[in-house]
């Protein structure tokens, strides 16, 4: 785990909201400082709004992971992954969690708030940010989508 960047962002729209809050409570006791970019309530909101706010700052490395939420965790993940350096992977258990690190080197972590329990959610954030990209093969892959950024 990169320990020397103790610092997170996190956002959801409003079918993430009491999700997210649940996992800003883990990331404390893991001891992040976490950056809540919203929503603030389960009031409706642009999910792609909250998206662009959380991958902006990820991409800025400021700081270098996100986590963001909505209903099924897949439109954040499109959305994010619209901003040029974000690799946001939808997981729904550790162990997609833990491959979309070793082999992907995501940088944004989707979860589904209507689709996740508590306890999966917990398990997958924790294998997420507890894992290290492998690098070697992935990381030509990882170099062809770069690529496929600048086209």
């Amino acid at each position: 785990m990169e320990k020397e960047n103790k610092k997170i962002a996190i956002g959801a729209d409003h079918a993430g909201f009491e999700l997210k809050e649940k996992i800003k409570n883990v990331l404390h006791e893991m001891g992040y400082e976490v950056v809540d970019l919203g929503t603030n309530s389960t009031d409706s909101v642009d999910y792609p709004l909250i998206a662009k706010s959380v991958a902006t700052h990820v991409a800025g490395k400021n700081p270098d992971k996100g986590i963001l939420i909505c209903g099924t965790g897949i439109g954040m993940s499109i959305a994010a992954n619209k901003v040029r350096g974000i690799i946001a992977a939808n997981c729904y258990d550790a162990e997609t969690a833990k491959l979309s690190r070793q082999h992907n080197n995501s940088n944004i972590l989707t979860l589904g708030g209507r689709t996740t329990t508590f306890d999966t959610a917990k398990d997958i954030v924790k294998v997420w940010l507890e894992t290290d990209f492998e690098g070697g093969r992935h990381q030509r892959r990882i170099q062809e989508i770069r690529d496929l950024e600048k086209k």
